[in-house]
């Protein structure tokens, strides 16, 4: 099989590539979960969370400073309904789809060729679903099978685009930003790794593009 090539930087010396999880790799519908809030009473749950920007309550979730439990109870609050917490599961995973399997293989693929690495603000309630979705659908239990290693905001305290958690997968791999391709598809961690001289590039799924169109395998 030949070298796997990120068409947008196939003139740099990319080494390593880190990758976002939510967007780029497993499929997801923001839209879902903001419907199946309302569904059960929270009417302007989208006020208080998109893609772009949450409120803090979120930002402590993904960073692992509050529980689940604490999570659930903070967002009864913020709701003013009555609402289980298998509700609140379910309504807040429901923006998890799929993993394709083409884009797992294409992961595969890469990895023989790159260092790659996973970065993802995710947290503990959506780290559970989209394991057992990976393990249901290919009988993988988490997604180290396809990455050398893998960085979740909620175990490493640290989160998007903040220049601390790109440091620290610099550092604690010894990679240089200028080799290092970094894909997201949130403009905001992109600029973030930006800063730091890292070769990141904006993933636009609005637009139709995924990392299976934007890589060429020579």
């Amino acid at each position: 099989m030949g070298k796997s090539i990120f068409k947008p930087f196939a003139s740099k010396n990319v080494k390593n590539i880190i990758f976002d999880l939510g967007g780029v790799i497993i499929n997801l519908s923001y839209q879902s979960t903001i419907d199946a809030f309302k569904a059960i009473g929270f009417n302007d749950f989208e006020e208080v969370f998109t893609q772009a920007s949450q409120v803090d309550l979120f930002d402590k979730l993904d960073k692992g400073l509050i529980t689940p439990a604490d999570f659930r109870i903070a967002l009864r609050k913020l709701c003013k309904v009555s609402i289980t917490d298998q509700q609140i599961d379910d309504a807040w995973n429901a923006m998890l789809l799929d993993f394709p399997k083409y884009r797992l293989d294409l992961l595969l693929s890469i990895k023989q060729h790159y260092r790659t690495f996973l970065l993802s603000n995710t947290n503990a309630i959506h780290f559970v679903a989209y394991n057992q979705l990976l393990n249901d659908s290919f009988g993988f239990e988490n997604l180290s099978h396809y990455f050398e290693r893998e960085y979740y905001s909620h175990l490493v305290h640290m989160r998007k685009p903040d220049s601390e958690v790109f440091l620290k997968i610099l550092n604690e791999n010894g990679l240089n930003a200028s080799e290092t391709l970094f894909i997201d598809d949130s403009i905001q961690h992109v600029v973030g790794a930006q800063k730091l001289g890292i070769l990141a590039y904006h993933l636009n799924i609005p637009k139709g593009e995924s990392i299976e169109n934007l890589f060429l395998i020579e």
